[in-house]
Protein backbone atom coordinates (compact mmCIF):
# COMPACT_ATOMS: atom_id res chain seq x y z
CA UNK A 1 0.00 0.00 0.00
CA UNK A 2 2.82 2.43 0.55
CA UNK A 3 4.35 1.71 -2.71
CA UNK A 4 1.24 2.14 -4.42
CA UNK A 5 0.80 5.53 -2.58
CA UNK A 6 4.38 6.57 -3.84
CA UNK A 7 3.99 5.80 -7.17
CA UNK A 8 0.75 7.71 -7.32
CA UNK A 9 2.61 10.63 -5.48
CA UNK A 10 5.01 10.44 -8.09
CA UNK A 11 2.85 10.81 -10.80
CA UNK A 12 0.64 13.07 -9.88
CA UNK A 13 4.02 15.35 -9.80
CA UNK A 14 5.38 14.48 -13.07
CA UNK A 15 1.63 15.62 -14.31
CA UNK A 16 2.21 18.80 -12.64
CA UNK A 17 5.25 19.35 -15.19
CA UNK A 18 3.29 18.90 -17.95
CA UNK A 19 2.91 22.56 -19.98
CA UNK A 20 -0.48 21.23 -21.59
CA UNK A 21 -2.21 23.29 -24.07
CA UNK A 22 -1.48 26.82 -22.39
CA UNK A 23 -0.44 28.74 -25.46
CA UNK A 24 -2.89 27.36 -27.80
CA UNK A 25 -4.67 29.24 -30.76
CA UNK A 26 -7.29 28.32 -32.16
CA UNK A 27 -7.56 28.19 -36.01
CA UNK A 28 -11.12 30.41 -35.78
CA UNK A 29 -9.30 33.35 -33.96
CA UNK A 30 -6.34 34.19 -36.41
CA UNK A 31 -5.76 35.69 -39.48
CA UNK A 32 -3.51 33.87 -42.16
CA UNK A 33 -1.17 36.13 -43.54
CA UNK A 34 0.64 35.09 -46.56
CA UNK A 35 2.33 38.47 -47.81
CA UNK A 36 3.42 41.81 -46.63
CA UNK A 37 4.28 44.82 -47.81
CA UNK A 38 6.47 47.77 -45.60
CA UNK A 39 6.39 51.55 -47.01
CA UNK A 40 7.59 53.96 -45.45
CA UNK A 41 5.23 57.72 -44.92
CA UNK A 42 7.26 60.14 -43.57
CA UNK A 43 8.82 58.87 -40.16
CA UNK A 44 5.95 56.47 -40.32
CA UNK A 45 6.23 52.72 -41.33
CA UNK A 46 3.13 51.49 -43.05
CA UNK A 47 2.38 47.76 -43.23
CA UNK A 48 -0.41 46.27 -45.20
CA UNK A 49 -0.87 42.41 -44.90
CA UNK A 50 -2.56 40.12 -47.37
CA UNK A 51 -4.73 37.51 -45.49
CA UNK A 52 -6.35 35.06 -46.65
CA UNK A 53 -10.55 34.54 -46.71
CA UNK A 54 -10.64 30.79 -45.94
CA UNK A 55 -14.42 30.44 -47.13
CA UNK A 56 -13.64 31.87 -50.63
CA UNK A 57 -11.21 29.75 -50.98
CA UNK A 58 -12.54 26.31 -50.03
CA UNK A 59 -15.79 27.39 -52.40
CA UNK A 60 -14.07 27.42 -55.67
CA UNK A 61 -17.13 26.55 -57.70
CA UNK A 62 -19.31 29.79 -56.41
CA UNK A 63 -16.74 32.40 -55.58
CA UNK A 64 -18.22 35.72 -55.14
CA UNK A 65 -15.40 37.56 -53.27
CA UNK A 66 -11.83 38.13 -53.27
CA UNK A 67 -10.09 34.85 -51.94
CA UNK A 68 -7.66 37.28 -49.71
CA UNK A 69 -8.14 40.83 -48.03
CA UNK A 70 -5.93 43.35 -46.93
CA UNK A 71 -5.45 45.10 -44.04
CA UNK A 72 -3.05 48.19 -43.04
CA UNK A 73 -2.06 50.71 -40.50
CA UNK A 74 0.75 53.18 -39.59
CA UNK A 75 3.01 53.35 -36.65
CA UNK A 76 6.08 55.07 -36.01
CA UNK A 77 7.43 51.40 -35.30
CA UNK A 78 6.82 47.98 -36.93
CA UNK A 79 5.15 46.16 -34.14
CA UNK A 80 3.14 49.07 -33.41
CA UNK A 81 1.99 49.13 -36.91
CA UNK A 82 1.55 45.56 -36.86
CA UNK A 83 -0.17 45.53 -33.45
CA UNK A 84 -2.73 48.07 -34.62
CA UNK A 85 -3.89 46.25 -37.70
CA UNK A 86 -6.30 45.31 -34.98
CA UNK A 87 -8.29 48.22 -35.45
CA UNK A 88 -9.47 46.78 -38.66
CA UNK A 89 -8.97 43.39 -38.49
CA UNK A 90 -11.55 40.75 -36.62
CA UNK A 91 -8.81 38.35 -35.98
CA UNK A 92 -5.07 38.41 -34.60
CA UNK A 93 -2.78 38.40 -37.67
CA UNK A 94 -0.66 35.13 -37.91
CA UNK A 95 2.41 35.53 -39.98
CA UNK A 96 3.95 31.76 -39.64
CA UNK A 97 2.86 31.02 -43.50
CA UNK A 98 4.01 34.12 -44.72
CA UNK A 99 5.37 33.61 -48.17
CA UNK A 100 6.62 36.94 -49.63
CA UNK A 101 7.67 40.27 -48.34
CA UNK A 102 7.44 43.37 -50.25
CA UNK A 103 9.45 46.31 -49.58
CA UNK A 104 9.13 49.61 -50.96
CA UNK A 105 11.64 52.02 -52.32
CA UNK A 106 11.00 54.21 -49.71
CA UNK A 107 11.95 51.95 -47.08
CA UNK A 108 14.85 50.35 -49.09
CA UNK A 109 16.42 53.76 -49.54
CA UNK A 110 16.44 54.88 -45.62
CA UNK A 111 17.44 51.08 -45.00
CA UNK A 112 15.79 47.98 -44.32
CA UNK A 113 17.75 46.64 -41.22
CA UNK A 114 15.03 48.32 -38.89
CA UNK A 115 12.34 46.77 -40.98
CA UNK A 116 13.92 42.97 -40.91
CA UNK A 117 14.78 43.57 -37.01
CA UNK A 118 11.11 42.52 -35.94
CA UNK A 119 10.65 39.57 -38.45
CA UNK A 120 13.77 37.91 -37.66
CA UNK A 121 13.52 38.22 -33.58
CA UNK A 122 9.67 36.74 -33.83
CA UNK A 123 9.91 33.56 -33.15
CA UNK A 124 6.27 32.82 -35.17
CA UNK A 125 7.41 33.85 -38.34
CA UNK A 126 9.73 31.40 -40.39
CA UNK A 127 12.72 32.56 -42.19
CA UNK A 128 11.88 31.17 -45.66
CA UNK A 129 9.46 33.27 -47.52
CA UNK A 130 10.86 35.44 -50.56
CA UNK A 131 11.68 39.46 -50.26
CA UNK A 132 11.72 41.88 -53.05
CA UNK A 133 11.63 45.39 -53.91
CA UNK A 134 8.68 47.32 -55.18
CA UNK A 135 10.00 49.44 -58.04
CA UNK A 136 8.22 52.62 -59.00
CA UNK A 137 5.47 52.07 -56.86
CA UNK A 138 4.41 51.61 -52.97
CA UNK A 139 4.29 47.89 -52.30
CA UNK A 140 1.25 47.98 -50.95
CA UNK A 141 0.06 48.63 -54.40
CA UNK A 142 1.78 45.13 -55.32
CA UNK A 143 0.10 42.99 -53.35
CA UNK A 144 -3.50 44.21 -54.60
CA UNK A 145 -3.05 43.46 -57.97
CA UNK A 146 -5.42 40.23 -58.28
CA UNK A 147 -3.77 37.48 -60.04
CA UNK A 148 -4.86 34.24 -62.69
CA UNK A 149 -3.42 30.66 -62.41
CA UNK A 150 -2.84 31.44 -58.76
CA UNK A 151 -5.55 32.75 -57.19
CA UNK A 152 -3.86 34.13 -54.12
CA UNK A 153 -1.37 36.78 -55.21
CA UNK A 154 1.14 36.28 -52.16
CA UNK A 155 1.73 32.60 -53.59
CA UNK A 156 1.70 34.01 -57.46
CA UNK A 157 4.20 35.91 -56.04
CA UNK A 158 6.60 33.31 -54.57
CA UNK A 159 5.58 30.68 -57.70
CA UNK A 160 6.29 33.03 -60.25
CA UNK A 161 9.37 34.47 -58.43
CA UNK A 162 10.87 30.39 -58.10
CA UNK A 163 10.54 29.62 -61.28
CA UNK A 164 12.19 32.71 -62.82
CA UNK A 165 14.99 32.42 -60.80
CA UNK A 166 15.11 28.57 -61.85
CA UNK A 167 14.08 29.12 -65.88
CA UNK A 168 15.33 32.78 -67.07
CA UNK A 169 18.55 34.09 -65.49
CA UNK A 170 17.68 37.65 -64.97
CA UNK A 171 16.20 37.66 -61.06
CA UNK A 172 16.89 35.60 -58.04
CA UNK A 173 15.36 33.85 -55.38
CA UNK A 174 16.20 35.72 -51.39
CA UNK A 175 15.28 34.46 -48.54
CA UNK A 176 14.94 36.46 -44.99
CA UNK A 177 18.16 34.42 -43.72
CA UNK A 178 20.24 35.04 -46.97
CA UNK A 179 19.34 38.33 -46.76
CA UNK A 180 20.55 39.24 -43.44
CA UNK A 181 23.61 36.92 -44.11
CA UNK A 182 24.86 39.18 -46.80
CA UNK A 183 24.52 42.31 -44.89
CA UNK A 184 26.37 41.25 -41.85
CA UNK A 185 29.02 39.27 -43.74
CA UNK A 186 32.11 41.25 -44.90
CA UNK A 187 33.18 41.56 -48.48
CA UNK A 188 29.49 41.18 -49.79
CA UNK A 189 26.83 43.05 -50.48
CA UNK A 190 23.06 42.12 -51.14
CA UNK A 191 20.33 42.23 -54.29
CA UNK A 192 16.59 41.69 -54.18
CA UNK A 193 14.90 41.11 -56.93
CA UNK A 194 12.42 44.18 -58.35
CA UNK A 195 9.03 43.92 -58.93
CA UNK A 196 6.67 46.38 -60.77
CA UNK A 197 2.90 46.54 -61.47
CA UNK A 198 2.45 47.24 -64.96
CA UNK A 199 -0.78 48.28 -67.02
CA UNK A 200 -3.70 49.71 -65.28
CA UNK A 201 -2.73 49.57 -61.53
CA UNK A 202 -6.58 50.26 -60.61
CA UNK A 203 -8.11 48.55 -62.46
CA UNK A 204 -5.58 45.25 -60.85
CA UNK A 205 -7.37 45.89 -57.50
CA UNK A 206 -10.71 44.43 -59.20
CA UNK A 207 -11.94 40.80 -59.79
CA UNK A 208 -12.68 41.67 -63.47
CA UNK A 209 -8.80 41.88 -64.05
CA UNK A 210 -8.63 38.04 -63.96
CA UNK A 211 -11.95 37.75 -65.97
CA UNK A 212 -10.17 38.17 -68.93
CA UNK A 213 -8.23 36.58 -70.82
CA UNK A 214 -5.01 39.84 -71.30
CA UNK A 215 -5.18 41.20 -67.53
CA UNK A 216 -5.59 44.92 -67.25
CA UNK A 217 -3.03 44.63 -64.53
CA UNK A 218 -0.09 42.43 -64.28
CA UNK A 219 2.93 41.80 -61.61
CA UNK A 220 6.73 41.80 -63.36
CA UNK A 221 9.65 41.01 -62.09
CA UNK A 222 12.59 43.40 -63.23
CA UNK A 223 16.11 43.48 -62.63
CA UNK A 224 18.01 43.18 -59.35
CA UNK A 225 18.19 45.85 -56.63
CA UNK A 226 21.83 46.84 -55.36
CA UNK A 227 21.86 47.27 -51.69
CA UNK A 228 25.22 48.64 -49.77
CA UNK A 229 24.34 46.68 -46.97
CA UNK A 230 20.85 47.47 -46.00
CA UNK A 231 20.04 50.83 -48.05
CA UNK A 232 19.13 50.87 -51.98
CA UNK A 233 21.46 52.49 -54.16
CA UNK A 234 20.61 51.76 -57.55
CA UNK A 235 19.59 48.97 -60.15
CA UNK A 236 20.66 46.53 -62.83
CA UNK A 237 19.05 46.05 -65.72
CA UNK A 238 18.19 42.92 -67.11
CA UNK A 239 21.62 42.37 -69.10
CA UNK A 240 23.65 42.96 -66.10
CA UNK A 241 21.56 41.14 -63.45
CA UNK A 242 21.94 38.24 -65.61
CA UNK A 243 25.90 38.44 -65.66
CA UNK A 244 25.43 39.07 -62.08
CA UNK A 245 23.77 35.44 -61.56
CA UNK A 246 26.28 34.04 -63.98
CA UNK A 247 28.93 35.13 -61.65
CA UNK A 248 27.85 34.54 -58.42
CA UNK A 249 26.73 30.73 -59.56
CA UNK A 250 22.92 31.26 -59.50
CA UNK A 251 22.00 30.14 -62.87
CA UNK A 252 20.18 27.10 -63.35
CA UNK A 253 18.70 27.40 -66.99
CA UNK A 254 18.36 30.61 -69.33
CA UNK A 255 18.15 31.09 -72.88
CA UNK A 256 21.06 33.10 -74.87
CA UNK A 257 21.49 33.64 -78.06
CA UNK A 258 24.34 33.93 -80.72
CA UNK A 259 24.45 35.46 -84.40
CA UNK A 260 24.56 33.27 -87.58
CA UNK A 261 27.07 34.19 -90.27
CA UNK A 262 24.25 35.31 -92.43
CA UNK A 263 23.04 38.02 -89.69
CA UNK A 264 20.13 35.82 -88.27
CA UNK A 265 19.66 34.51 -84.33
CA UNK A 266 20.63 31.12 -83.29
CA UNK A 267 19.24 30.24 -79.56
CA UNK A 268 21.31 28.20 -76.86
CA UNK A 269 19.43 26.52 -73.78
CA UNK A 270 21.95 26.49 -70.96
CA UNK A 271 20.82 22.92 -69.60
CA UNK A 272 23.51 23.18 -66.87
CA UNK A 273 25.63 26.11 -65.38
CA UNK A 274 28.71 26.26 -62.81
CA UNK A 275 30.69 29.01 -61.94
CA UNK A 276 33.65 29.13 -59.33
CA UNK A 277 35.29 32.10 -57.73
CA UNK A 278 38.77 32.22 -56.39
CA UNK A 279 40.70 34.89 -55.18
CA UNK A 280 44.74 35.31 -55.18
CA UNK A 281 46.98 38.34 -54.12
CA UNK A 282 49.07 39.24 -56.85
CA UNK A 283 52.08 41.91 -56.32
CA UNK A 284 49.81 42.90 -52.86
CA UNK A 285 46.94 43.22 -55.12
CA UNK A 286 43.44 41.21 -55.33
CA UNK A 287 42.73 39.00 -58.00
CA UNK A 288 39.67 37.20 -58.79
CA UNK A 289 39.44 34.13 -61.24
CA UNK A 290 35.80 33.29 -62.31
CA UNK A 291 35.64 30.02 -64.78
CA UNK A 292 32.24 28.97 -65.65
CA UNK A 293 31.33 26.02 -67.37
CA UNK A 294 28.16 25.94 -69.29
CA UNK A 295 26.40 23.50 -71.11
CA UNK A 296 23.99 23.99 -73.47
CA UNK A 297 21.53 22.76 -76.00
CA UNK A 298 20.59 24.37 -79.27
CA UNK A 299 16.97 25.19 -79.09
CA UNK A 300 16.21 27.11 -82.17
CA UNK A 301 17.93 28.23 -85.54
CA UNK A 302 16.41 30.52 -87.41
CA UNK A 303 19.24 30.76 -89.98
CA UNK A 304 20.74 28.69 -92.69
CA UNK A 305 23.56 27.11 -90.89
CA UNK A 306 24.65 23.47 -91.31
CA UNK A 307 24.63 22.07 -87.89
CA UNK A 308 26.28 18.43 -88.97
CA UNK A 309 29.28 20.42 -89.08
CA UNK A 310 31.22 20.14 -86.04
CA UNK A 311 33.25 23.13 -87.37
CA UNK A 312 30.02 24.78 -87.03
CA UNK A 313 29.16 23.89 -83.57
CA UNK A 314 32.92 24.91 -82.77
CA UNK A 315 32.33 28.23 -84.15
CA UNK A 316 28.67 28.40 -82.27
CA UNK A 317 30.89 27.17 -78.92
CA UNK A 318 33.69 30.21 -79.41
CA UNK A 319 30.95 33.05 -79.60
CA UNK A 320 28.68 31.67 -76.93
CA UNK A 321 32.49 31.98 -74.84
CA UNK A 322 32.84 35.70 -75.69
CA UNK A 323 28.96 36.82 -75.57
CA UNK A 324 29.21 35.11 -71.48
CA UNK A 325 32.56 36.93 -71.02
CA UNK A 326 30.80 40.29 -72.05
CA UNK A 327 27.91 39.31 -70.00
CA UNK A 328 30.24 39.40 -66.97
CA UNK A 329 32.28 42.26 -67.66
CA UNK A 330 29.78 44.27 -68.60
CA UNK A 331 28.04 43.62 -64.97
CA UNK A 332 31.01 43.92 -63.06
CA UNK A 333 32.38 47.00 -65.00
CA UNK A 334 29.01 49.04 -64.27
CA UNK A 335 28.92 47.81 -60.62
CA UNK A 336 32.13 48.85 -60.13
CA UNK A 337 32.04 52.58 -61.99
CA UNK A 338 28.18 53.34 -60.90
CA UNK A 339 27.88 51.65 -57.70
CA UNK A 340 31.13 51.11 -55.88
CA UNK A 341 29.95 48.28 -53.80
CA UNK A 342 30.79 44.56 -53.95
CA UNK A 343 27.88 42.91 -54.30
CA UNK A 344 29.91 39.79 -56.36
CA UNK A 345 31.63 38.71 -53.33
CA UNK A 346 34.82 39.39 -54.73
CA UNK A 347 36.05 40.48 -50.91
CA UNK A 348 35.10 36.39 -49.34
CA UNK A 349 37.02 35.04 -52.11
CA UNK A 350 40.01 37.34 -50.84
CA UNK A 351 39.15 36.97 -47.97
CA UNK A 352 38.94 32.38 -48.37
CA UNK A 353 42.14 32.56 -50.11
CA UNK A 354 44.03 34.55 -47.81
CA UNK A 355 42.82 35.38 -44.35
CA UNK A 356 45.62 37.86 -43.20
CA UNK A 357 45.35 39.89 -46.68
CA UNK A 358 42.01 39.98 -46.41
CA UNK A 359 42.73 41.78 -42.70
CA UNK A 360 44.57 44.59 -44.13
CA UNK A 361 42.42 45.08 -47.45
CA UNK A 362 39.23 45.26 -45.67
CA UNK A 363 39.48 48.56 -44.39
CA UNK A 364 39.75 50.16 -47.56
CA UNK A 365 38.20 47.58 -50.00
CA UNK A 366 35.87 49.63 -52.16
CA UNK A 367 39.26 51.32 -53.44
CA UNK A 368 40.32 47.92 -54.36
CA UNK A 369 37.25 46.61 -55.75
CA UNK A 370 37.07 49.55 -58.08
CA UNK A 371 40.21 48.30 -59.22
CA UNK A 372 40.77 45.00 -59.41
CA UNK A 373 41.88 42.92 -61.88
CA UNK A 374 38.95 39.77 -62.95
CA UNK A 375 40.10 37.17 -65.30
CA UNK A 376 37.37 35.50 -66.67
CA UNK A 377 37.61 31.13 -68.03
CA UNK A 378 34.57 30.44 -69.69
CA UNK A 379 33.91 27.10 -71.36
CA UNK A 380 30.80 26.32 -73.23
CA UNK A 381 29.61 23.01 -74.17
CA UNK A 382 27.35 22.00 -77.28
CA UNK A 383 25.44 18.93 -75.99
CA UNK A 384 22.16 17.94 -78.36
CA UNK A 385 21.31 19.94 -81.58
CA UNK A 386 17.54 18.99 -81.10
CA UNK A 387 15.47 15.87 -83.48
CA UNK A 388 16.85 17.47 -86.52
CA UNK A 389 20.44 18.33 -88.27
CA UNK A 390 19.12 20.57 -90.57
CA UNK A 391 17.33 24.32 -89.64
CA UNK A 392 14.04 24.34 -91.28
CA UNK A 393 15.16 28.03 -93.74
CA UNK A 394 17.71 25.14 -95.24
CA UNK A 395 14.47 23.11 -96.24
CA UNK A 396 12.97 25.73 -98.13
CA UNK A 397 13.27 26.05 -101.93
CA UNK A 398 14.49 29.50 -103.19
Amino acid sequence: MRRFGLRMLMAMMLVSLLTGCWNRKELNDLGIQLGAAIDKIGDQYQVAVQVVVPGEVANRNNRVASPVTMFKASAPSLFAAFRKLTETSPRKIYGAHIRVLVLGESVAKEGIAGALDLLLRDHEIRSDFYAMIAKGVPAERVLKVMTSLEQIPANKLFHSLDTSAKAWAPTTTVTLDQLIEKMLTEGVNPVLTGIRVIGEIQNGEKKSNVEEIDSEAKLLFTGLAVLEKDRLIGWLNEQESKGYNYITDQVTSTAGFVTCPSGELLTLETIHSHTEMKGKIENGEPVVQIKLVDESNIAEAACKIDLSNPETIRMIEAEQKRKKIELMENAVNVVKSKYKTDIFGFGQAIYRADPKAWSKLKANWVEHFVRMKIEYDVQVHIRKIGMTETPLQNELKE
